[in-house]
């Protein structure tokens, strides 16, 4: 699938193309339509489910995303790329949340559910103005995983040392990503540059978070939120200001993109 485009900009969502209220503020909608406009791909790489982008899709016009951290992505309203968790480990997964107490949310490409409700659950997707999902303890049994999300404040290490088989990202201080071993927004990025033959193009990465840290270490000129951690800003070419205060925009413009 050959392409005309002059390069590839991808955009976490949170705490970097979704304001605080987690949606995208006008001018910064605007701003994308014109970065593809001027002829780049613009692409949302992000943790979040197919079915929590809607309102970002659609207010920035963007068709292309990886999702839940790398594990599904789509083009133009086209599957390329599903990372599925194995029923048994997640069923193992499942097992070791019950003994320590912790609610574990099932992630398929457009549902969400989970294995309980509790404190955690509810102040995490709170967070995140997402609905908490309905508790569904046995869904995992009948369809196909493609992202955990843990409810924890402090097991960590439980879940690290049982299975080492999975990848986690700590993202709230509520919860962790979970996804297969070798998923990972750097590797959607490899799907996606394979899928769509754009080989050599120029790539562009914004992001905050740890769970960015593949991404902006892969592309060509990562670009690190000024609300960002310390070890995103050390890997990036570019600080631009924070997600409240103009840096997509002023990023964007930066590279002479807008």
């Amino acid at each position: 699938m050959k392409t005309n485009y002059q390069g590839v900009v991808f955009f976490d969502l949170d705490g970097t193309l979704l304001n605080a209220n987690s949606a995208v503020d006008p001018d910064v909608g605007q701003a994308v339509h014109q970065l593809r406009g001027n002829g780049y791909l613009p692409v949302i790489n992000t943790g979040r489910s197919p079915l929590e982008i809607v309102g970002a899709r659609e207010m920035t016009g963007i068709d292309t995303f990886i999702s839940l951290n790398g594990s599904y992505l789509e083009h133009d309203h086209r599957p390329v790329f599903e990372g599925k968790i194995d029923t048994e480990l997640v069923d193992q997964v499942v097992k070791l949340s019950n003994e320590l107490g912790d609610a574990v949310s099932f992630y398929t490409t457009d549902q969400i559910k989970a294995s309980k409700d509790d404190e955690n659950i509810n102040a995490a997707y709170r967070l995140i103005h997402t609905p908490i999902p309905e508790a569904q303890p046995d869904f995992y049994l009948h369809n196909e995983i493609l992202m955990l999300l843990l409810l924890t404040k402090s097991n960590d290490h439980y879940y690290h040392e049982r299975f080492p088989q999975l990848t986690y990202y700590r993202n709230s201080p509520f919860s962790i990503d979970t996804v297969k071993s070798g998923i990972s927004k750097m590797n959607g990025i490899k799907e996606l540059v394979k899928d769509l033959e754009l080989d050599g193009l120029p790539t562009y990465g914004f992001g905050d978070g740890p769970n960015d840290l593949s991404m902006l270490k892969y592309v060509d000129h990562p670009v690190a939120m000024g609300n960002g951690l310390k070890e995103v800003k050390k890997v990036a070419e570019f600080v631009t200001d924070s997600n409240i205060d103009g840096g997509i925009i002023n990023g964007l413009k930066h590279f002479e993109l807008i």
